[in-house]
């Protein structure tokens, strides 16, 4: 039953990625502005949520902890600005293949951690390494297109931009169990929120009721998806989570198709199926 969740989070990432497209695209939103409310959105989605699953241990306030939560939060910081920074000077669909990235970091960085930290915290099993290389080695290929790789300053910005989202997810698996996913989550997103609202001061007037509720529902999803994804990393391993979570793709295939009439070429349809065929071997293997 617990293998659901990651596969229902590959849904809320899919669905979460399919608005925010439609909202940089079709709004004109200032990105800082998107950027300080989004967070906000996303404080809002899990505050009634914290009087069930509230968590905080005692271990968590020990120095290393304090030390280490605060790394990840200077980490989400610097991958934001860099992912800031690339969608100022670069369209969308040419940053896809550095945005995409991340699953890859995450593997890589998890089987380093398995060796320096903990084989046990981050799982070093063969039958799920080699599937899920192969599944983010076929999302990165279906995204390659000769023509919008430009290894200019921003696609380069969007790389380190994903580096630093995955470190930030391996980084967090150090604390992670002193914490419910939901309270991990909230406080991340809060000091972040708060770093973000005193930089970039952002009007949240300027702001359409239509955009703000897009921004809102946006907020329930990205907490879902990453509450989902913190679960995962403790109840299955990080790398296992991690390939659940690359079926995100195949369900933005479909629903840039439907809702964007985005076209799937035959490099989407294969990366599907050959992610799908990782997935199943993960799984029954």
């Amino acid at each position: 039953m617990v293998f659901y969740f990651p596969i229902l989070g590959a849904i809320a990432l899919a669905t979460g990625l399919v608005i925010q497209r439609t909202i940089l695209k079709k709004r004109k939103i200032n990105i800082k502005l998107f950027q300080s409310a989004e967070f906000l959105a996303i404080i809002l989605a899990l505050l009634p949520f914290l009087y069930f699953f509230w968590k905080l241990e005692a271990q968590a306030f020990e120095p290393i902890n304090i030390f280490i939560f605060s790394l990840i939060i200077i980490f989400s910081i610097i991958a934001n600005l860099f992912t800031f920074y690339s969608m100022k000077g670069e369209k969308l669909n040419n940053l896809e293949p550095a945005k995409i990235l991340e699953p890859l970091f995450v593997i890589l960085l998890a089987i380093v951690f398995s060796y320096l930290i903990s084989e046990t915290m981050f799982e070093r099993n063969l039958k799920i390494i080699i599937p899920a290389l192969i599944a983010s080695s076929a999302i990165i290929l279906s995204h390659i297109k000769k023509h919008h790789l430009k290894f200019n300053k921003y696609f380069i910005a969007a790389i380190i931009g994903s580096f630093f989202f995955a470190l930030e997810l391996i980084t967090t698996r150090l604390i992670l169990d002193f914490y419910s996913p939901t309270t991990f989550y909230f406080l991340r997103c809060a000091s972040v929120f708060l770093i973000s609202f005193i930089v970039f001061k952002p009007n949240f007037s300027k702001l359409n009721k239509k955009v703000r509720l897009e921004i809102f529902a946006l907020g329930f999803i990205w907490a879902f998806y990453r509450v989902i994804v913190y679960y995962g990393f403790l109840k299955l391993g990080v790398i296992f989570t991690t390939l659940m979570i690359m079926l995100g793709p195949i369900f933005v295939y479909l629903f840039a198709w439907k809702f964007l009439k985005e076209k799937i070429n035959w490099k989407n349809i294969v990366a599907a199926f050959v992610i799908i065929g990782c997935v199943l071997y993960a799984i029954l293997g």
